[in-house]
């Protein structure tokens, strides 16, 4: 064990939750970082947050990985950061968390297998939340999430996961417009062949992340610890799904979701690629039951459902490929089809894999005149946006200052999470969703391997 800044260990007097009072400083914690989430969380600097964060994990490539990107960060030539890791290394590292008590929001960003224990854990000694996705990957980690949230209310504590694509601009605009009805009507109910949502995205092992190549910890490619594909990325499916379709609604699982259909399948890894993107010389032993008779790795990391949310027939689907073609990257394709229109983002060739909103529907001069009326309403929070008529209808022209990172996303959703920790603020539909979005993904990942 070490450490890199001494620590002097206060008296553990009470274990009484380490609420937010207006003014009082954040304190993070990083426990047991394992994804490159974690530091994403620290690219920037928050005025209510010390600069101080205390690091408490076991000795090993995953810590030294987080460390390197916060050093990264602080050392950048444009606007470098100040943050001051203060690391406690060991194998009772979360006893020690909860002992000393250095931080009032605990960040949670690594190997899934024990994330929803350390969730729990962590509220019941009276710690904030703030949790990449996804928080439970199985039935049995959403009993302990649903114990969680009451423990949360209980003690007044924000428990609060990572939704970063509730801020990718043609996703925003795509709600936006989603809401004025002279544009798009109602939200059609849809069926399971043709439904009226789709949220699909593809998703790649071997990628840049912060401009270098992004090293994944050799876990990452074992479903028990990372969870299955159908319980990981599409988290962020289904929580848009339910924020644009049902904006500020509370959804109830158990009487507004079904799954219909589910399927989960592998994509395969050869030795060589797992080797590069890992950095490790070998496959561990762990993952040796999921290598084939040609020797590459299976991992069950894609997964696709179908179900019902309020009546409305949508589709779910993440597919993980190991490396883009040169030029293109991750990819989201979103449908939502309305009685007068459908807003769909696709991120395709013709749109040089880079996000892009259109509307279509039957040329009528009243939906483009309500569609004119709409942009001018938006322009007020997004100047600059606009609209080109294309053979399908209109794509939506956004200016580049809005175009922010998936990186830079983090920092809006913490800032986010900020603000709910100083005001205690967080809207009323917030836990009930988050528990509804985990039913949603951990009962498909039910469904798909009963129908192997």
């Amino acid at each position: 064990m070490r450490r890199i800044e001494f620590i002097w260990k206060l008296p553990l007097l009470t274990l009484l939750p380490i609420t937010m009072h207006a003014q009082q400083k954040v304190k993070l914690i990083t426990l047991d970082p394992g994804h490159f989430h974690a530091a994403l969380v620290q690219k920037t600097m928050y005025p209510e947050v010390d600069p101080n964060v205390y690091v408490y994990a076991e000795k090993g490539n995953d810590l030294q990985f987080h460390l390197d990107r916060i050093k990264g960060y602080n050392t950048r030539a444009d606007q470098p950061t100040k943050w001051n890791e203060v690391v406690y290394e060991g194998k009772d590292f979360f006893q020690k968390m909860i002992n000393e008590r250095k931080g009032n929001v605990v960040v949670l960003a690594g190997n899934n297998k024990l994330k929803t224990s350390y969730i729990l854990d962590a509220v019941q000694n009276g710690f904030n939340v703030f949790a990449d996705k996804p928080m439970v990957i199985n039935k049995e980690g959403f009993d302990q999430l649903k114990k969680a949230f009451e423990i949360s209310k209980h003690k007044n504590l924000q428990l609060y996961d990572i939704m970063t694509e509730r801020y990718e601009i043609t996703t925003m605009l795509q709600r936006a417009l989603s809401m004025e009805t002279a544009v798009f009507g109602i939200l059609e109910k849809g069926s399971p062949e043709n439904p009226s949502v789709t949220k699909e995205s593809v998703h790649h092992f071997y990628k840049y992340v912060s401009g270098s190549v992004l090293t994944r910890p050799s876990w990452f490619f074992d479903v028990t610890q990372e969870g299955e594909g159908i319980v990981d990325v599409t988290t962020h499916l289904v929580d848009l799904i339910q924020w644009e379709c049902f904006p500020e609604k509370i959804i109830d699982y158990k009487k507004n979701v079904k799954i219909l259909n589910a399927k989960s399948w592998n994509t395969t890894i050869t030795p060589d690629d797992f080797k590069l993107v890992t950095k490790e010389k070998e496959i561990p032993a762990y993952l040796k039951g999921n290598i084939d008779k040609d020797g590459n790795l299976q991992v069950l990391c894609n997964g696709a459902f179908n179900y019902t949310i309020n009546g409305v027939h949508a589709k779910v689907s993440v597919i993980w490929n190991y490396k883009a073609p040169d030029g293109t990257g991750d990819t989201h394709y979103s449908l939502m089809r309305g009685t007068k229109s459908s807003l769909i983002i696709r991120q395709g060739k013709e749109e040089n894999y880079k996000p892009t909103l259109y509307v279509e529907s039957e040329a009528s001069k009243e939906i483009e005149s309500a569609l004119i009326a709409a942009i001018n309403k938006i322009n007020k929070t997004y100047p600059g946006v606009s609209i080109k008529k294309n053979t399908k209808g209109w794509e939506v022209i956004i200016p580049d200052v809005f175009k922010e990172s998936h990186e830079t996303h983090f920092a809006r959703v913490t800032e986010k999470y900020l603000q709910y920790l100083q005001n205690n603020n967080m809207p009323s539909w917030e836990i009930p969703n988050m528990i509804a979005k985990y039913y949603t993904t951990t009962a498909a990942r039910e469904l798909a391997n009963k129908t192997k």
